[in-house]
C-alpha cells in the first residue's frame, strides 16, 4: 500500500516513506507555491496561496468581515475567534466544493496567508490596515485567537493552515519593499516587533511563517540564518513550515545585489531556513544541488515538512475520516455569517466625539441629509484583500433602511469625488453645492468621508492610485465640504472611512460627533445605522495613535520606535490609542489587588465594573503598567490585559485579570530579558492612563503600586 494513504502509520513516516520514493525534480516541484502533481505517487497538484484576512478573498463570494484593523478594534479576542471559525468553515466549504471539480487554482486551498501581525508602527503605511494595530500585547493576544479559530481544534486534523506574516521587522514604506535595508537595535527588535510572532508560534502553534521581502541588518528576511534558524527555529522552536513572500527571494538577486542568480538566491533562502518559495525560484533548487550549494537531504526535511502538513489537512486521508469534508459550500456567506458581520462591524466602530450628546439620533431630527464620497460605496465597505459578498449593504443604504422604519426623511447628495481636486471633463461638475442644498433642506447632516482602496494598500495593487499616505489629512476636496456644509449651521455627523488613522484637527472642532467605522464589511451600513439611531452602544476602542500631523512624525523609512506609537509618542496626539467613547459611563476598581508579588509569579486579581450610565453596553476594561525603577528605557506604559464587558444599567460585573509575569520583564540592549525587582505602576480603566484620554472621556483611572520582590532573573525570551 502506497505509505502516503496509509492513515495507520504516524504522519512523519508516511511523509518520509513517500519522499524516499521522488526524484530531485519531483521533490523540488514540491517547494514552490504552486505544487506539481506527482500522479505516480498519488500526489495531485496543489496551490498554496490562498488569503483569507477578513474573510476568503479573491476567490468569489464569501463573507465580508471589517478590514483587520476594525476587528483589532473590538478588543475582543474570544469574539474574533468566532470570526475566524467562521472564515475557516467557508474555506472549507470553497475547497469543498472546488475540489468536487477538480480545480486546484490559485485562493482555492485550505492554507491561509494571514494573519497580517506586523507592527502599525507609522500611519503612513497603506498596509497598517491589515494588521491589528501597533500594540505588540493587543496583536498577539488577537492574532492568537485569529490562528485558533482558522486552524481548529480538532485533535488529529487542520481545518485550514494560517500562517503569521510579514516575519519579522517589515511596515513599510511600501514602495521600497523590494530593496530597504532595515537597520534595528536588538533590544527595539524584541521589545516591538518580535513580541507577537514569539507568542503566536508558542501558544497557538501556527502551521506557517512567512518571511518579508526586505533586509534586517543586512540580511534579507526570507534568507537570514539568525531569523529563520537561530530565533524560529533554535529559539521559539518553531516545528512549521517557512515560506518566502511571494517573489522575495528573487530581490535577493534583483533589487538586493546580495546574490548574482536566481542559482544562488535559491540556495541562500533554502540554506538559511526557508522551505517553500512564495515564487517560482526554488525551481533553480535542482541546479543548486547538482552545482553542490545545496545538499538534496536538507530538500528531504523542507518536503517532509510541506507532505506532513497536507496530511494534517486530511488531504490523502478518506473524506469520512476528516470531519472538515462535511461542510457544504452552502455556507458562504449564510444568514448567520451576515449577522456575525454586522455584530462585528458595531463592535469595531469607535465613537470618538459626541458633543452635547447629539448621538444616539433615536427620532430627533425628521430630515438626515447623508452626503459624500463614501455614503454609497461599496469599495469602502471591503478594505483590500477582501472576498464579493453576496449581499451588501453601504452607508446610505443602512440609514436609509433605518430611516423609514422610523419615518424619517433621508436625502443623498455625492458632494464631492473620493480624491480628484479639481474637475477636468465636461462630464464632470461641481457637486458641493448640491450637499450645501440637502444640508440646507435638513435638520441634520451626517457626512461620509475618508479613504477607500485606492488611496491606502499594498504596492502595486491594480486600481490603486498610492499604496502609502504622505498626507494624513482628508484627500480631494473633503475639507472644503466638510466646511461647506457646516456653514449651513446644521448640526454635522461625521462619518470616517478608512483603513490608517486620519488627522483631522481642523474639521473637529465643525462636527457635532465623530464615528470612525474603518472598512466596516458587507453590512457596514446596518451597524451604523444601529449606532447613530441607538440600536447599539458604539465600544470599540482605537488600536492606533490618531497623530495630529505628519510633522508629529520620525521619518517613515526609519524602524526606531522613539516617538512612535502610544508607548514611546513624545508628542500629545488627537486621539490616543485604547481611546473610544460610549453612550453609558463606567467605574471600574479592582477587587484584592496584591501589594507585592514574587519575580516570575503572574499577578492575578478582579475588577469590578460596573455600569454607572444610561443604557446598557459594552466597555473594554484595559490594563496597563509601568516600570517605575527599570534599569534600561521603557514604555510609558504599555498594555498588559484587556477584556470586553457588557453590564446593563446598574450591574456590576467581576473580571479575572491575569497579568502574565512574562510581560513585567524589561528587555536590555543586548536583547536578553530580565525579571528586575521593584516598584511597577499599574492603571485600570476603560482606556490608557494619558492625560489626552483622561480629558477627552472624562472618566477616573484607577492607579496603585505593585512591588515585585526577589532577585533579578534572566528568563527565556
Amino acid at each position: 500500500m502506497n505509505p502516503l494513504f496509509n492513515t495507520e502509520l504516524p504522519v512523519e513516516e508516511r511523509a518520509k516513506e513517500t519522499i524516499k520514493q521522488m526524484t530531485l525534480e519531483e521533490k523540488v516541484s514540491q517547494l514552490v507555491y504552486k505544487s506539481a502533481a506527482i500522479e505516480r505517487l498519488g500526489i495531485p497538484a496543489y496551490h498554496w496561496w490562498n488569503e483569507c484576512l477578513h474573510g476568503v478573498a479573491r476567490c468569489g463570494t464569501a463573507t465580508v468581515f471589517p478590514q483587520a484593523i476594525g476587528l483589532a478594534a473590538m478588543f475582543d479576542a474570544d469574539f474574533l475567534k468566532r470570526v475566524a471559525e467562521a472564515i475557516s468553515d467557508e474555506i472549507r466549504g470553497k475547497y469543498n466544493a472546488y475540489q468536487s471539480i477538480g480545480d486546484n487554482s490559485i485562493y482555492k486551498g485550505i492554507t491561509e496567508y494571514a494573519p497580517n501581525i506586523n507592527i502599525f508602527r507609522d500611519p503612513r503605511w497603506g498596509r497598517g490596515q491589515e494588521t491589528y494595530g501597533e500594540d505588540p500585547f493587543l496583536t498577539a493576544e488577537l492574532g492568537i485567537a485569529f490562528i485558533r479559530g482558522i486552524q481548529g481544534e480538532d485533535e488529529k486534523y487542520r481545518k485550514a493552515d494560517a500562517n503569521v506574516k510579514h516575519y519579522v521587522v517589515h511596515s513599510g514604506p511600501d514602495e521600497l519593499r523590494h530593496e530597504i535595508d532595515v537597520t534595528i537595535d536588538e533590544k527595539q527588535f524584541r521589545e516591538t516587533y518580535l513580541y507577537a510572532f514569539a507568542r503566536c508560534i508558542r501558544e497557538a502553534d501556527v502551521a506557517c511563517v512567512m518571511g518579508a521581502y526586505n533586509r534586517v541588518n543586512g540580511a534579507p528576511c526570507s534568507g537570514s540564518s539568525y531569523l529563520l534558524k537561530d530565533i524560529l527555529r533554535e529559539e521559539l522552536g518553531f516545528k512549521g513550515y517557512v515560506v518566502s513572500d511571494s517573489f522575495a527571494i528573487d530581490d535577493f538577486h534583483l533589487h538586493h545585489k546580495i546574490t548574482s542568480s536566481p542559482v544562488e538566491s535559491a540556495a541562500m533562502a533554502f540554506n538559511n531556513g526557508c522551505d517553500q518559495n512564495g515564487g517560482t525560484t526554488f525551481l533553480h533548487l535542482s541546479e543548486a544541488v547538482r552545482q553542490g550549494l545545496v545538499k538534496e537531504e536538507d530538500i528531504d526535511v523542507s518536503v517532509q515538512r510541506l507532505l506532513e502538513e497536507r496530511i494534517r489537512l486530511g488531504m490523502f486521508d478518506p473524506a469520512e475520516d476528516v470531519p472538515f469534508y462535511k461542510i457544504s459550500n452552502d455556507i458562504v456567506d449564510c444568514a448567520e455569517f451576515r449577522g456575525l458581520a454586522r455584530e462585528a462591524a458595531g463592535k469595531s466602530a469607535v465613537l470618538l466625539e459626541n458633543k452635547e450628546d447629539i448621538l444616539p439620533l433615536e427620532n430627533k431630527y425628521k430630515t438626515i441629509a447623508v452626503i459624500g464620497p463614501n455614503a454609497d460605496s461599496k469599495d469602502v465597505l471591503l478594505g483590500n484583500y477582501s472576498g464579493t459578498p453576496s449581499k451588501y449593504t453601504t452607508l446610505l443604504r443602512g440609514m436609509q433602511e433605518e430611516a423609514k422604519k422610523r419615518g424619517i426623511e433621508v436625502i443623498y447628495a455625492e458632494g464631492c469625488d473620493l480624491y480628484k481636486k479639481e474637475y477636468k471633463s465636461l462630464c464632470e461638475t461641481d457637486l458641493i453645492p448640491e450637499a450645501v442644498i440637502a444640508a440646507r433642506k435638513s435638520d441634520i447632516a451626517v457626512l461620509c468621508l475618508g479613504l477607500s482602496p485606492v488611496l491606502e494598500g499594498e504596492e502595486g495593487e491594480e486600481g490603486a492610485v498610492q499604496c502609502d499616505r504622505d498626507d494624513l489629512g482628508l484627500p480631494g476636496r473633503q475639507a472644503e465640504l466638510v466646511r461647506a456644509v457646516a456653514r449651513e449651521g446644521k448640526p454635522v455627523i461625521l462619518i470616517l472611512c478608512n483603513g490608517s488613522p486620519l488627522s483631522i484637527p481642523k474639521e473637529e472642532p465643525l462636527a457635532d460627533a465623530i464615528l470612525e467605522v474603518w472598512y466596516p464589511g458587507e453590512e457596514g451600513g446596518s451597524a451604523v445605522a444601529d449606532i447613530l439611531f441607538g440600536n447599539y452602544n458604539p465600544s470599540g476602542r482605537l488600536p492606533v495613535t490618531v497623530v495630529k500631523g505628519t510633522e508629529d512624525l520620525p521619518p517613515f523609512d526609519s524602524y526606531d520606535m522613539q516617538g512612535r506609537t502610544y508607548r514611546f509618542l513624545e508628542k500629545e496626539p488627537m486621539y490616543p490609542f485604547g481611546y473610544g467613547l460610549s453612550y453609558t459611563r463606567f467605574e471600574y476598581r479592582p477587587v484584592d489587588l496584591p501589594e507585592t508579588i514574587p519575580a516570575g509569579k503572574d499577578i492575578q486579581f478582579d475588577v469590578s465594573v460596573k455600569n454607572t450610565g444610561k443604557c446598557s453596553g459594552e466597555t473594554v476594561l484595559q490594563v496597563y503598567i509601568r516600570d517605575e525603577e527599570a534599569s534600561v528605557k521603557v514604555p510609558k506604559h504599555q498594555l498588559v490585559f484587556f477584556k470586553r464587558v457588557m453590564a446593563e444599567t446598574g450591574e456590576e460585573k467581576k473580571v479575572t485579570v491575569c497579568i502574565r509575569a512574562r510581560d513585567l520583564a524589561v528587555v536590555r540592549q543586548n536583547g536578553t530579558c530580565v525579571l528586575e525587582p521593584g516598584r511597577f505602576k499599574i492603571y485600570i480603566g476603560g482606556s490608557q492612563p494619558d492625560e489626552v484620554s483622561r480629558r477627552l472621556t472624562d472618566d477616573e483611572i484607577w492607579e496603585g503600586v505593585i512591588e515585585m520582590t526577589g532577585v533579578e532573573t534572566e528568563i527565556a525570551y
